[in-house]
């Protein structure tokens, strides 16, 4: 039984994945370092923020880098990123569109993502969508991001906050875009709909359903994968 949809956010509602390296290159460069989109696809796009420093901290060997410390890292990007959002950022195709049809079919949504919660808030406010969303869990609301599934088990905590009957794990559709996400969601026992906005399809076949775009998903296909 359909209960809920949970959208991951970066990559699956707004075109903002490179927005995000670019804000990440823009905080690193003052100590010489910078991260290619290869290297950003490959090892890092599921990260939060505050994990893709530390890794990158670990790894460095420059000292004053080091010495920067996380919160100054999280708070340059945060700045360059607010500044990009303003001007670069849109929302990707169908949509809003697929928002307007769980409205209609009185489906909740939520948001989980490894972005921080202002950043979210702000492109959602910009691009008039907060009011689909009826929970939002962001980077900061839990200690491990994903691959892990706690981010979606807060979310559902907190829609079962909101609904009754209580809604179960396997009556959410998670929509990702990265296999760090599905793998979140399918370990909080979740079904999971990956799009190839990010990743091949290839990639991403441990998902129960690929798609090339949100205006090809309809409420039956999601009614049919929570079967």
């Amino acid at each position: 039984m359909l209960r809920a949809v949970i959208f991951d956010f970066d990559g699956v509602i707004v075109d903002s994945e490179m927005l995000h390296l670019e804000a990440f290159n823009i905080a690193l460069a003052p100590y010489g370092i910078q991260i290619t989109k290869e290297q950003y696809y490959k090892e890092m796009l599921g990260l939060t923020d505050a994990d893709l420093f530390k890794a990158i901290i670990e790894s460095a060997a420059n000292k004053e880098f080091v010495k920067a410390g996380i919160n100054e890292l999280l708070a340059k990007k945060r700045d360059a990123f607010e500044s990009l959002i303003k001007t670069k950022c849109r929302v990707i195709a169908g949509v809003r569109e697929f928002l307007d049809i769980l409205k209609a079919n009185k489906i909740p949504a939520a948001i989980c993502s490894g972005a921080m919660l202002g950043e979210i808030e702000t492109i959602l406010n910009v691009n008039n969508l907060r009011k689909y969303f009826e929970i939002i869990v962001s980077a900061e609301q839990v200690k491990r991001g994903k691959p892990f599934p706690d981010g979606f088990l807060l979310t559902l905590q907190k829609l079962n906050q909101k609904n009754r009957p209580e809604i179960l794990p396997a009556h959410c559709v998670v929509i990702e875009d990265s296999q760090w996400g599905l793998t979140a969601a399918q370990d909080a026992g979740m079904k999971t709909i990956a799009v190839t906005n990010s990743y091949d399809a290839e990639e991403l076949s441990s998902a129960d359903k690929v798609i090339e775009t949100l205006a090809k998903l309809s409420i039956e296909d999601l009614q049919k994968i929570c079967k």
